[in-house]
This record gives C-alpha cells, structure tokens and sequence, in this order.
C-alpha cells in the first residue's frame, strides 16, 4: 500500500501510455500514445504554484480559499512536474509541460472551504470519512490541458487502492482523471469529461471517457 507521499514517489519517472477515446457525443473513437517524464516539485515550483492560484480559484468561484496564505506544511506538500508528448492514430501531435501540487482540506485556511466548491459528477464522489484513510483536497496547477492557465481542482486519495482522483472545473467542461497502480511499474489511467453544468448543478452529460495502460520504463 502506497502512502500518500510515497504515491508520489512512485510515479517519478519516464512512462509510457497507449490510450483509447470515445468521444460520446461525435461517436468516433481515436488512439494515442505518450511518452511523458514525471519529476518531484522543487519548493520554488510549490512557492510559485501558490502564488498563481489567487487566479485559479476562480475556476473553483471560491473566494474563500486562500492558497496563497503561507502554509507551514508547504515544503512536504507532494506534487510532480510532468513534460509529455503524445502523438495521435492520425498523425498529430501535442507536447506539453505542467505542473500541480496537491493542498489536504486540513492545510487549507478554512475548514469549510471544500463544501464551497462546484458539486462533483456522481463518479467522483466519495462518503465523507473525517477518520478514515481517504485524503481529500485542493490540487492546483500552473497550466490546464484543455484550458490556458493556471486551475484548481478537487482530488482524492484512497492509499488502500492505490488510486488518485482529480477532477478539474474548467470554464466549459468538467473532467475526472484518475490513476491507480496494480503493480510498481504499471497504472491504469481513465478519464471522463463532463459538459460543465449551471452552478449547483451535478455534472451528468458526458463528452468523453477515455482509458489507458501506462508503463514505468526501467532505468
């Protein structure tokens, strides 16, 4: 069973993923590979991630939270730096570099903060266990996939299961992305996309589900 901070441990590295997408609503299917590196945050990296949240909590319309409040904590705040590359069945291809850094609900300066953020698709909710294994929180990131700039999301670790969770409110669509290792070079990767719904609405229509193998190559 992997810790909270040994998860991120593990996934330092050079990984490689094949991955199938259904886009639901056009009704087609593609494939992709990726290469990817994954690094540990340095606490420059952190320091300049909670500084640019102030604009990213407003993915989360939470004037309420307050990253950029000096956490005492911040120096074991786990997080990666991921750079990849990922070329698609048709020939396209996309390089990206982003960072994210994951903030517990226990670290964050209100403790009512999670309950003010937008309502998570059914598929990302989980029973509230204040003493049980299960951490939840803020993860916040320097630059979003299908959005530019900097975004805040909700995630959720369950060390059992070996199993992170993050999902992202973007201005348009809501997606929930998780990984999970079966073994300590292989994870399963799933993601499905929501269209964003009105406020206080329940994410239900759904994009696309993507879902993928990924293999930690061996120095």
């Amino acid at each position: 069973m992997l810790s909270f901070k040994d998860f991120f441990v593990a996934c330092t590295g050079v990984w490689t993923t094949e991955r199938t997408y259904h886009f639901v609503t056009e009704e087609r299917i593609e494939r992709s590979y990726t290469e990817y590196q994954v690094q540990p945050l340095t606490a420059i990296d952190k320091k300049q991630i909670l500084e640019v949240s102030e604009s990213a909590k407003l993915q989360l319309r939470n004037p309420a939270t307050d990253f950029a409040t000096p956490i005492a904590e911040q120096d074991s705040l786990p997080g990666f730096a991921i750079a990849f590359n990922t070329r698609s069945e048709t020939g396209e291809t996309v390089s990206m570099s982003l960072q994210a850094l994951f903030v517990a609900d226990s670290l964050v300066v209100s403790a009512d903060t999670a309950n003010l953020t937008p309502r998570l698709p059914i598929a990302a909710q989980v029973p509230a266990e204040p003493e049980g294994e299960i951490i939840q929180g803020f993860y916040l990131r320097n630059e979003g996939y299908s959005e530019a700039g900097a975004i805040a999301g909700r995630f959720t670790y369950q060390p059992t299961r070996q199993t992170l969770e993050m999902t992202t409110f973007y201005n348009r669509s809501v997606a929930v992305d998780q990984m999970r290792f079966i073994a300590p070079n292989v994870r399963l990767r799933t993601i499905v996309t929501y269209q964003r719904p009105q406020p206080d609405e329940i994410p239900s229509v759904i994009d696309l589900i993507g879902f993928g193998v990924e293999h930690k190559q061996l120095a």
